[in-house]
């Protein structure tokens, strides 16, 4: 770093301001990543892999899961996790994205992990306290008596062990779509309550009936995070292969991230957390997605960058680089503004959600609109700047611009964030 952005940095953090360089153990973090993916999700690998009927790469999975220990980077390390932060969560998603990895992470090291944090957590300022984050501005509130019972805790402390070490596979059972409080649902519940069986009272299971459609990365999952309706509101543990539980793949736009719906005909779950805890978890579950989805829409916007500038240095029309020409040159240099600002409110909403900042509510909203307009602008030039090898099925391009648009519809659309950060900044409407 230049001298200029180490003094301008000491005085951003001086001010009060995070500090939203790098650190070493980022950099380093997305290195072995960027090593392990370069030889396992080659384009070509990735493109074949959406055409098989396992869209999702298990053995690339478990490698990280378990060699990089990307499937605890967030458990603490008490429950056999790494202990880290959402700003390293968010390094690890921009490899990813850079890739166009068809791994579960964001599914399983993120959402699913904050909501299992989040279910057992005091209430705090921002949007739930991450492992190992600092004391928020706002005075912590008890817990309520609702919240969590002692099993439910130890349910959740041992789910978060085994997923530690890549030992198994959680999903959170809402629609991909679905976009975070406080402009979504307070309790995206489409499953409900069922009568209970002989037996069911003495071993603490409940039976589940009901339909979630367009779920992300629950295809790899063993188990589930299931929403239901009830008084009061609850979230449960399901088995995947328990009786009553079905899933059907869907034909996605992403096939990087296959979608697919799931049936629940009186399954049987296992609390987790009931009322204010249960929408809690959710509500944490929601905002951490969608901030380091925008992290990972940073990456794939570099990526895209990185491809097109290589290929306008290669290229040549009239005896020169197309990169030469300065209409091209403007494009290129436009869109590399845009994902330096990206990449700083990606980098905001991470360093706030790993603080418990109140602010958090306002960063995610503004990262994710602003990310997901700029990874498909990236995404969209990198197709047309490649000409027509661009746009055909053979080049990359079309793996990422598909990735950037499903992203984009993903926990809240640009429209929805900016809807939600007006009321957040009280911005009267028109």
């Amino acid at each position: 770093m230049s001298e200029v952005g180490e003094r301008l940095a000491a005085g951003a953090q001086a001010e009060g301001f995070p500090d939203l360089l790098y650190s070493d153990a980022e950099r380093a973090l997305a290195d072995a990543l960027r090593s392990l993916l370069g030889d396992r999700a080659a384009p070509a690998t990735v493109l074949a892999r959406t055409e098989s009927a396992q869209t999702y790469d298990d053995g690339l999975w478990q490698a990280l899961a378990a060699d990089l220990g990307l499937a605890g980077l967030l458990i603490p390390e008490r429950d056999g996790g790494a202990g880290a932060s959402y700003r390293e969560a968010a390094a690890a998603a921009e490899t990813l994205g850079s890739f166009a990895a068809p791994v579960p992470y964001l599914g399983s090291a993120v959402v699913a992990t904050a909501a299992l944090l989040a279910a057992g957590a005091p209430v705090r300022g921002g949007l739930g306290p991450p492992p190992q984050a600092a004391p928020s501005a706002q005075p912590a509130q008890p817990a309520e008596p609702a919240g969590s019972s002692p099993r439910a805790s130890t349910e959740a402390a041992d789910l978060l062990r085994k997923m530690a070490d890549g030992g198994v596979t959680v999903a959170l059972a809402v629609p991909f779509a679905t976009q975070p409080a406080p402009r979504g649902p307070a309790f995206p519940a489409t499953v409900r309550l069922a009568g209970p069986r002989h037996g069911d009272t003495d071993s603490g299971v409940s039976r589940l009936r009901g339909t979630v459609t367009g779920v992300a990365d629950a295809l790899p999952a063993g188990l589930l995070l299931v929403p239901a309706d009830g008084v009061p509101e609850c979230l449960y543990l399901v088995d995947m292969a328990a009786d009553g539980v079905s899933k059907a793949p869907l034909a996605s736009l992403d096939m990087t991230r296959q979608l697919c719906d799931l049936w629940f005909d009186d399954a049987p779950g296992t609390l987790v957390a009931s009322g204010q805890a249960a929408k809690r978890a959710v509500t944490a579950a929601l905002a951490a997605g969608a901030a380091i989805l925008a992290a990972e829409q940073v990456g794939l916007a570099q990526r895209c960058l990185d491809m097109t500038v290589s290929y306008a240095r290669e290229r040549r029309q009239f005896a020169r680089p197309i990169g030469s020409f300065q209409a091209l040159k403007h494009r290129m240099a436009d869109l590399w503004v845009e994902i330096a600002l990206a990449r700083a409110a990606a980098r905001y909403a991470a360093a706030c959600l790993s603080s418990g900042d109140p602010d958090a509510p306002v960063a995610v909203a503004m990262a994710k609109a602003y990310c997901s307009q700029v990874a498909v602008h990236a995404a969209q030039e990198c197709v047309q700047l490649h000409g027509g090898i661009g746009f055909t099925w053979e080049h990359p391009a079309h793996l990422y611009l598909k990735r950037a648009k499903a992203d984009s519809l993903a926990l809240g659309t640009p429209d929805a964030h900016r809807a939600a950060l007006a009321g957040l900044v009280n911005l009267p409407g028109p």
